[in-house]
């Protein structure tokens, strides 16, 4: 490991840690003792994502990442939800064994995990993952997603009580001006 600042080339391990997905060692250069950290991570076989149009690109964990970030902007999550998310799809997406996955598979993960996770950055995603041509689509899966959460609330705190959210969801559409 070459050193940082005076790019000597030898140096000794002080200390190793494992974190996350992989292993940090703090170092000391041999030459001029300054120390440094360094973070060691699997390198898994190659994987490639099929794209809609058939094209084949390798997998980009910054793609997948900053799509994620970008659904969950500004939503209140713990720090380090997002790389969980990616980490937890990451990991499913090797333990497969396949060396190519169609992109739909990949939304697909994200959509459930998301789900799960935060409804507003659930829309998010979906509004762009499933390319919704217009305001219809948009609001049948909203109204499906409202519909698993009359069901299902334990996962989230409601923003909305559910008496409340029930009578909404029962009362006949009225404009709005």
């Amino acid at each position: 490991m070459n050193c940082p600042y005076c790019g000597h080339i030898d140096s000794k391990v002080i200390d190793s840690r494992d974190v996350n997905d992989g292993i940090r060692r703090r170092r000391q250069c041999l030459e001029c003792e300054s120390r440094f950290t360094t973070y060691e991570r699997l390198q898994p076989a190659s994987l490639f994502v099929i794209k809609k149009d058939t094209r084949r690109e390798e997998y980009d964990r910054d793609k997948l990442l900053n799509g994620v970030r970008k659904a969950c902007e500004k939503r209140p999550l713990e720090a380090g939800t997002v790389e969980s998310i990616v980490d937890d799809i990451e990991a499913e997406l090797y333990q497969t064994g396949r060396t190519e996955v169609p992109t739909g598979t990949i939304g697909d993960m994200v959509m459930i995990k998301l789900r799960k996770l935060d409804h507003i950055a659930y829309i998010r995603f979906a509004s762009v993952y499933r390319e919704f041509t217009d305001i219809t689509h948009l609001k049948e899966e909203v109204d499906i997603l409202a519909d698993n959460i009359l069901v299902n609330s334990a996962d989230q705190l409601p923003l909305i009580p559910t008496e409340e959210m029930t009578a909404i969801a029962k009362s006949p559409r009225r404009s709005r001006r």
